[in-house]
């Protein structure tokens, strides 16, 4: 009775054992695939959410618009950058606040308590620079 075909697997495999058993032990052997280390990844960027403010598709925003003192002035600052804007894809105030919003969140825990106030009466001064109150 003949035997059963091998699996794809199993052919590879034997002939992997078989292509070893032939090759000269003084030269130099490629490692196997499972010896081979990884192929290196792109390290991911960092700083991230700073690239997205500098460089957003959706607003030009002022340098050093987030660390301004005035909460009007940060508010209107993100109202005039939103207005100005032709390549957003939301409405001016959607844009504005969403902006504000991102760079918030992504601050986290380092973000100092009294500028994460400010930039919350700069959220409710956005509101009511575009009427939304």
């Amino acid at each position: 009775m003949a035997e059963p075909r091998k699996t794809t697997r199993a052919r590879k495999m034997a002939r992997r054992k078989t292509a070893r058993k032939n090759t000269n032990k003084t030269t130099a052997r490629r490692p196997s695939p499972a010896r081979r280390k990884p192929a290196a990844r792109k390290a991911s960027p960092k700083r991230w959410s700073q690239r997205v403010t500098r460089e957003s598709d959706a607003l030009d925003l002022k340098r050093g618009l987030f660390k301004q003192t005035d909460p009007k002035k940060i508010a209107a600052s993100l109202k005039r950058s939103a207005e100005r804007s032709s390549r957003r894809k939301a409405g001016a105030y959607r844009s504005a606040l969403s902006m504000l919003t991102f760079y918030i969140n992504r601050a986290g825990k380092t973000l100092p308590k009294t500028q994460r106030d400010r930039l919350q009466r700069a959220k409710a001064e956005l509101k009511h620079q575009f009427g939304r109150e």
